[in-house]
Formats: structure tokens, C-alpha cells, sequence
């Protein structure tokens, strides 16, 4: 007999390739018995990896964990240039043979190692960015193209893991926002030969590591098992870098109804920065949710709250 009740938490998910990130949602809806969950990131179909999945009340979570860095693993493929800036789409450009020829291993490292930092970056027609209410990849399907306004991202760790040109392999950590398709086109674009992303894989999403990760099949064992729970990652756990913060017991009813709590009320408030987020429990260890402090004001302000589901 499998487990009844509904799951809160996070799970770390393998997504395979040939399924989109909605496609995972749905089929673990089907494994769990639960409708309330939610992916925290598209990933492209052709792309694996690490996907933070959400389940009840940690459907709460979503938007804050698409902020977290993510670490990917790409293969740029020097040379061609696509529609959609990966080898699936429509190819635009080859490069003659001499081009690719007169490419160096030098002269690729120092291209690819300079987008590391801030840089402006034009989001993908094939993207699900909406324009006007429409998504972009229902645009570029329907042969229309808009203008895309260019957005700041940053790369913070670029490393080289193996060039055999017209193919390098690489590992990236950058910002939310950040498409590796647009990345290799921009580094293609850069050395004048054209460039489109080969494989992607997500390596890491935060806490989350693609060794810890678990496939479909893995998860309907785990029900069949009964230890679906087992695998849930609780929120104040995610949130492990945030202070934790318990309250006197004066302070439960405002926990309870997520209000703000004045500085008294909290343990040590002492030492706290502006705007640093506390993970808030009570004075018997019961976690409540995020806050943010304000020094000025001498309180902390609810950011996401999960006591009504716990």
C-alpha cells in the first residue's frame, strides 16, 4: 500500500532527455497521486539534469529557487549557426572549411574565457519569454521574430573541460536568466565562424547536485516502496544558509498569523544585517518561514510562509 497523504518538500530530479520540464510535473503528478506540484526552472527537451521539483506547500518555493545559481555542462559546436542555437533547429550558416581551419586553441580559449563577468544578453526566439502575452517559441514557430531587448546576466565561473575543434566542452555557473543556447551563439559569433550549443546538461541548481538527482523510474520504486518521503527535502533545509532564528513564545501568534515581529521578540537580533533573511522558528524549534530583518524599523518582515501546511 503506498503513502496517502500529500507531500511537502523538494525533490531533486533527473530530467531525461526527450521530456520537458512540464512533462516531468505531469508524470510525477501521476506517480504521486498529488496535483499540487511544480517545476522550479524550464530545462530544453533535448537538455538532462538537475530539476528542482516542488511539492504542497513548497509549491510556495518556486520563484525563489529559480533565482539560485545553476551550474551547467555544455558542448559548443564551432562552425554552424541555427534557428534555434542548438543542433536541433534549422540550419542558417555553415562556416567554409579555411574559417574553421584558421581557428586556434588559443585563440577559442581567450574568446570563451572573456564572457566571464556581466555581459548583455539577447534572450532565444525559441524561448518561452513572452512578448505582448505571447510566448516567443510560439512566435518563432509561426515564422515571426521580435525585437528582443537585451538583458544583464552574469558568468561567474567559466572553465574549459576539453577542446577538440570545431567542438569545446565547458562548465559554466552563471545567473538566473542566463541561456547557454545564446551563450555559444555569442561565442560563435564572436570568433566570426558561428556557433550553436551540441549537448546541455544541469549539473546544479543551488543545493541541488545531478548525483543526487533521481529518475522517474527511481521515483516510482521509491513509491511502490513507500519512501517517496524519504527523498523530500524540507524547506528550512533549502534554505540552510539563512540564519536560524527562534522567537520568545510571546511571539506565536504573530508567527502564527504571519506578522511581523519586533526585534525584542527575537532570540539574538543584536547582530543582525539589513535585509538579511532568517529562517524563523518558534521557541520550541517549530519552523514558520523566511523573513527579512529591517534594522531601521527594528523588525522582521514574512517572506514566504509555510505553517498552515506543515
Amino acid at each position: 500500500m503506498t503513502e496517502r497523504y500529500m507531500y511537502n518538500g523538494i525533490m531533486n530530479v533527473y530530467k531525461e532527455a526527450g521530456f520537458t520540464s512540464h512533462d516531468v510535473v505531469a508524470k510525477l503528478r501521476g506517480i504521486c497521486k498529488q496535483k499540487k506540484i511544480g517545476h522550479t526552472g524550464t530545462l530544453d527537451p533535448d537538455a538532462v539534469g538537475v530539476l528542482p521539483v516542488c511539492f504542497g506547500s513548497c509549491t510556495k518555493l518556486c520563484d525563489m529557487l529559480t533565482d539560485w545559481d545553476k551550474e551547467y555542462i555544455a558542448a559548443l559546436r564551432l562552425g554552424v549557426v541555427t534557428d534555434t542555437q542548438d543542433l536541433t533547429g534549422r540550419v542558417l550558416f555553415h562556416a567554409e572549411e579555411e574559417a574553421l581551419a584558421a581557428l586556434t586553441e588559443e585563440k577559442v580559449r581567450a574568446c570563451i574565457l572573456g564572457f566571464r563577468g556581466d555581459y548583455d544578453q539577447i534572450p532565444p526566439m525559441y524561448s518561452a519569454l513572452k512578448v505582448n502575452g505571447k510566448k516567443l517559441y510560439e512566435l518563432a514557430r509561426a515564422g515571426k521574430e521580435v525585437e528582443r531587448k537585451p538583458r544583464a546576466v552574469q558568468i561567474r565561473e567559466l572553465e574549459i573541460l576539453e577542446m577538440n575543434l570545431p567542438t569545446v566542452r565547458f562548465r559554466v555557473v552563471c545567473s538566473k536568466g542566463t541561456y547557454i543556447r545564446t551563450l555559444c551563439h555569442d561565442i560563435g559569433e564572436k570568433l566570426g565562424c558561428g556557433g550553436a550549443m551540441a549537448s546541455l546538461t544541469r549539473s546544479r541548481v543551488g543545493i541541488f547536485r545531478i548525483e543526487d538527482a533521481l529518475r522517474l523510474a527511481e521515483i516510482e520504486q521509491l513509491r511502490d516502496e513507500n519512501k517517496i518521503s524519504s527523498v523530500m527535502i524540507l524547506p528550512d533545509a533549502v534554505f540552510s544558509d539563512c540564519r536560524e532564528m527562534r522567537t520568545v513564545s510571546a511571539a506565536r501568534r504573530l508567527l502564527e498569523n504571519g506578522n511581523k515581529i519586533p526585534a525584542e521578540m527575537l532570540g539574538d537580533h543584536v547582530l543582525l544585517r539589513e535585509k538579511e533573511r532568517l529562517r524563523m522558528y518558534d521557541e520550541a524549534g517549530r519552523f514558520y518561514g523566511i523573513y527579512e530583518y529591517y534594522a531601521a524599523e527594528r523588525e522582521a518582515r514574512p517572506v514566504k510562509m509555510f505553517l498552515s501546511d506543515q
